[in-house]
């Protein structure tokens, strides 16, 4: 199972213009990396209510389970704002590449901590 989308709203991009122009260059999309080798890179993604992981950029192939759920809201350059309910054992699979990047930040607007986990699937030639 994945996410479950709660409400869709919009926001407007202006706000996080600054963030958002850093975005393609901002690869940390965890707030702490735990392991990487010419594989892969995991990532511990960890939010107290009220904390937001900035814009970010996703250019590699990834995937991410939540170890601790929780409402979390992400936006997108667009304009979309998406907030979503996770469980313990959501995962979700997405493809992305340097020349079809995904950016998006993600806000902890719920009451406890979220935990997710996430992988990214490096080219091994480099």
């Amino acid at each position: 199972m994945t996410d479950r989308v709660i409400k869709i709203e919009s926001f407007d991009p202006a706000e996080f213009a600054e963030e958002l122009a850093a975005a393609p260059a901002n690869h940390d999309v965890g707030t702490r990396l735990w392991f990487t080798n010419d594989r892969i890179r995991v990532w511990e993604i960890r939010l107290q209510p009220g904390e937001r992981a900035p814009f970010h950029a996703h250019t590699r192939n990834y995937f991410w389970t939540v170890v601790a759920g929780g409402t979390a809201r992400h936006r997108t350059p667009d304009g979309s704002v998406t907030t979503s309910e996770y469980a313990v054992g959501d995962t979700k699979y997405t493809e992305n590449s340097p020349a079809n990047p995904a950016l998006h930040d993600l806000e902890n607007v719920g009451d406890a901590e979220i935990r997710f986990v996430t992988v990214e699937l490096l080219d091994p030639a480099g």
